[in-house]
């Protein structure tokens, strides 16, 4: 039977999922806009942009993402969540005005950094959200909802260039990346702080006063207490220490994968012979797999464990990009792109939600930072890696080959990471000390 819910936790979910859901669509579209720029970007003549500077370029918005993530998940434990969510917003919604009015190349670059310091601190803290605020049977389900977002705003991204970018350029892409700032007054209206913070902050009346309003219930004493540490040396200790590195070579791969191909796939499809409006149409199928294909397989996380679903994405996606070598029909072309979006984009997204579910409530937004933060590598590389494999002028399967390897290591490096996690060891141990 599942567990009953307070009266108005159902009601709290739902609002800070959609808040969240919102925050992430922002967040996908700001990242996914360069790959669905980027060939107009190629273009700009006044730029003089190379595949190989392009991809550089495209790998500046994941350092900052590296720094961000790093950042929140430190951060996050002096100041709380919903202030770390707050800033990130506001931050990268600026970068992308300067995005729109830079004169060059360069400057253009050095606003894509500053964007991605604000975009690495929203997806770990809004995962973190997400997933406090969630009914534990549903926790998989909604961080797979909420995470869609980031699909939808690539989805988004690709409609948008579809049908503005011909007539008024690139620059406006990057102008409406600004919209976010008029969701910033209602994110500080609506969105809850996380009661795991305010109860590690031992500031338990403000807790319990949040709790009542909300209509949920105050976190379990065996989830929430303990040695109040640091978040990150909670994390370095030697229970977590060996899950949280695997946790982060998965994350690592799987953003190599995210990031490689929703910035050259347009443009990997156009070198192929594609024209650019079905070179783009590409990403949006790409996007639209990711959100489908996760919201159909995470629930089955939620009853089976997140193992076998993760290892699942990840074949996929090793099956489906190294097919896509292979010259078929466009009907075949365009299932495979979405099979290696879910396998892609879906399987990051259920790596989220793996490590939400494996640590308990008072160290996950840390170790969704590390995590997200140590994977930004991948999501670095991948960019400057596709440019390389653009410009070395190889046979055009090894764009395909290139990012079907990953896949293939990423389910061996799955069949490693723990089938129990430690939030429901934690639980387990705190009712045997209970009832001992």
């Amino acid at each position: 039977m599942k567990p009953q819910s307070p009266p108005g936790a159902r009601r709290t979910e739902l609002m800070v999922l959609c808040l969240c859901f919102s925050v992430i669509v922002f967040d996908g579209y700001d990242l996914i806009v360069y790959g669905a720029t980027l060939p107009a970007l190629l273009q700009h003549e006044a730029w003089g942009l190379t595949p190989a500077s392009a991809g550089a370029i495209g790998s500046y918005a994941l350092v900052g993402m590296l720094a961000g993530a790093l950042i929140a998940g430190a951060v996050t434990d002096l100041i709380g969540r919903r202030k770390v969510l707050l800033f990130g917003v506001t931050g990268f919604s600026l970068a992308m005005v300067g995005c729109a009015l830079a004169p060059d190349a360069t400057l253009f670059g050095v606003f894509r950094l500053l964007a991605g310091l604000g975009l690495g601190g929203v997806m770990p803290t809004a995962i973190a959200l997400t997933a406090e605020y969630s009914a534990p049977h549903r926790r998989s389900l909604n961080n797979a909802l909420m995470f869609s977002g980031y699909s939808v705003g690539g989805v988004l991204a690709a409609v948008l260039a579809l049908s503005l970018m011909p007539t008024y350029g690139f620059r406006l892409m990057y102008w409406l990346g600004a919209v976010p700032l008029l969701l910033v007054p209602v994110l500080m209206r609506a969105l809850p702080e996380s009661l795991a913070f305010l109860v590690a902050k031992g500031r338990d009346a403000e807790a319990a006063r949040t709790a009542e309003r909300l209509g949920v219930a105050l976190p379990e004493p065996g989830e929430q207490q303990g040695p109040r540490r640091s978040g990150i040396s909670t994390l370095m200790s030697k229970r977590y220490l060996v899950p949280a590195l695997l946790f982060a070579l998965t994350s690592f791969l799987g953003l190599l994968l995210v990031y490689g191909l929703n910035t050259w796939l347009p443009q990997i499809m156009k070198s192929a012979g594609y024209p650019l409006t079905s070179s783009l149409l590409f990403l949006v199928v790409l996007n639209v797999g990711a959100i489908v294909g996760t919201i159909l397989v995470a629930p089955i996380g939620d009853r089976v464990g997140m193992r076998p679903v993760t290892l699942a994405a990840f074949l996929a996606a090793a099956v489906s990009i190294y097919l896509l070598s292979v010259p078929s029909s466009a009907p075949v072309m365009y299932a495979l792109v979405a099979v290696a979006g879910f396998g892609t984009v879906g399987t990051q997204i259920l790596v989220n939600a793996y490590v939400a579910m494996h640590f308990p409530a008072e160290v996950r937004a840390t170790a969704l930072g590390w995590t997200l933060g140590i994977g930004r590598v991948g999501a670095i590389i991948g960019p400057t890696f596709g440019g390389i494999l653009m410009s070395s002028g190889a046979n055009a399967a090894w764009n395909f080959y290139a990012f079907a390897i990953p896949a293939a290591v990423g389910a061996l490096v799955v069949l490693l990471l723990p089938r129990r996690g430690a939030a429901s060891g934690a639980r387990l141990q705190a009712r045997a000390e209970q009832a001992a």
